[in-house]
This record gives structure tokens, sequence and C-alpha cells, in this order.
């Protein structure tokens, strides 16, 4: 018969562990007791972990989307990815204010580009667009829907990705907060002060404009909200 380890004390590996200002994180929203803060820690872990996954579902419905989306209405001989006239690679100049420079021209599809670039060399020219699609991670993805993009990108093609009467800043504004959150949970910062219920809205909303299936199948599935509920007492 086996027996479970017990969990050790808290004792100063804590701030070894996490670093004296992440852990002072943790031990403050504990008012200073220790174990608390370690079982915040581990929650606040658990709770980025059901996060990842949900928005791993999302990352995934956007791309697919997006490349659907392009696929059904690019008209270039070569593939939208590649083509130097295509809307991920042709030369988008925008002005950049500020910096000790003052306004200065910046393409913005250079790091699409660059982006593009390094999963073909990673994969070879002859990598099937769909290889080089999964590669692009969800930073590339979400700025698709910017502002920068919305005559080049969102009018011709990415809009038909969402239902009719879908708008571009809408849609942009929650693609950001779940890109924003999505990295946080994956560089495991603290989620205590967030509005992870909003997310979960933003989550949910953009999910079921994108493929309502997918939708019912992440609500069914997800943890997060079943974590929300067992965060350790304050």
């Amino acid at each position: 018969m086996t027996h479970a380890t017990p969990a050790p004390g808290a004792g100063p590996w804590g701030e070894a562990w996490l670093s004296p200002a992440r852990f002072g994180v943790y031990l403050s929203e504990a008012h200073g007791d220790r174990q608390r803060a370690l079982s915040l820690y581990q929650w606040n872990s658990e709770l980025s972990c059901a996060l990842l996954h949900d928005l791993g579902h999302f990352e995934v419905a956007l791309r697919n989307s997006y490349a659907a989306a392009l696929d059904a209405t690019w008209k270039g001989s070569e593939h939208w990815l590649d083509a130097p006239t295509g809307p991920l690679r042709a030369p988008l100049l925008r002005t950049k204010r500020g910096g000790p420079g003052g306004p200065r021209q910046v393409d913005i599809n250079e790091k699409l580009r660059r982006a593009i670039d390094g999963a073909r060399r990673r994969y070879g020219t002859d990598a099937p667009p769909g290889k080089i699609i999964a590669d692009l991670s969800l930073g590339v993805w979400r700025y698709l829907s910017s502002s920068a993009h919305e005559k080049t990108l969102w009018v011709p093609y990415l809009h038909r990705a969402f239902p009719a009467g879908t708008t571009r800043s809408e849609v942009d504004r929650s693609i950001g907060e779940l890109h924003n959150l999505r990295n946080r949970a994956a560089h495991w910062e603290p989620m205590l002060s967030l509005p992870i219920e909003r997310r979960v809205t933003d989550l949910e909303r953009v999910i079921g404009l994108l493929n309502p299936g997918l939708a019912g199948y992440v609500r069914c599935h997800s943890k997060v909200t079943a974590l929300l509920a067992e965060r350790p007492a304050r």
C-alpha cells in the first residue's frame, strides 16, 4: 500500500523557487500566511493550465478559420502565404509616432514576413501550406484583425470567418484580450486580480462566432469555471 508524500512546509525554498518578488505577490494576497500563499500559487498554476487548454482550442479555430477565409477568396497565382503582393507580405506602411527620432514610417507586415519565412526555413520550401499555417503563433493571427489591416485583410477576406454584421473592432478587442491572457498563462503570471470571468465570456463569444459547435464542446470540457469557484479562501 502506497501513501502520498505530504507536501513540504512553506519554508524559504518558496522564494528561491519563485523569486522573492513573485512569491511576495501570493504572500501579500494571503495576508502573510506562507502556507496559504503556496496554496494560492498551486491554484493559480492549475487555473493557468485550464486556461491554456481552452485558449489552445481557440487558437486552432482562429488560425484555421482565417486560413479558410483566405483560401476561399485569394485569387493570386501563388499561395497567399508566399505571394509578394499578398495581404500578409506586401509592404504596409504606417506612421509610428513617438520615440527619440519623432514620427517614422514602419512596415507592419515585416513581422508577418519574418514569421512565415522562419517557418519555411524550419520545414523547407516544399512544405505544404498547412504545415506553415500550424507553425505560426497566435501572435501572428491576433494582429490580422488590427485596424491597420482593415482594408487589406478584414474587408476583402477575414470578415468571412464570422457571421454577417460582425465588426472588426469588436472581434479585435476580444482577440487582443485573449492573446494577452494566453501570454500571462503561458508565463505562469499571477491571475489573482484578472477579470477571468470576462475573459471566459470573450472566449465563448469569439469561438461561438467562429464555430458554434466548438463553443459547446469547449464549454463542456472547460475546467476554468470550476477552478474559479475553488480559489483558496481569502
